[in-house]
């Protein structure tokens, strides 16, 4: 099967709370959404970002805006205040998260 990366198909967003990061995803197509909400899983998103995140991720799905909220526990080092990183924000994280490749969808006839 081939693949392709989130960055093709998807924008994304980061912001921070503390110690947790949001990731937005949002597909530039809306007819890929329900595509998205089957490939783009919490365990898929906890597994390419391993290094990052070493919490729970929930996901939240934005039917409505044909998008998806991904909250990241324990992603930022401990936060702005705290973090010895160069990203304590975790902005730069977004363009990790489009590195990840899925399953292309494919097409009814």
């Amino acid at each position: 099967m081939s693949k392709v990366k989130l960055l093709d198909i998807a924008h994304s967003r980061t912001g921070d709370k503390g110690n947790t990061l949001n990731l937005s995803l949002i597909p530039y197509k809306e007819d890929d959404y329900d595509w998205l909400a089957k490939e783009v899983t919490p365990e898929k998103v906890k597994e390419h970002l391993k290094h990052i995140i070493k919490g729970e991720v929930q996901r939240y799905d934005l039917e409505n805006i044909k998008a998806f909220n991904f909250v990241c526990e324990d992603s930022l080092g401990g936060g702005v205040t705290t973090s010895l990183a160069m990203d304590t924000h975790g902005k730069s994280i977004s363009s990790a998260f489009l590195e990840m490749e899925i399953e292309i969808q494919e097409k009814n006839n």
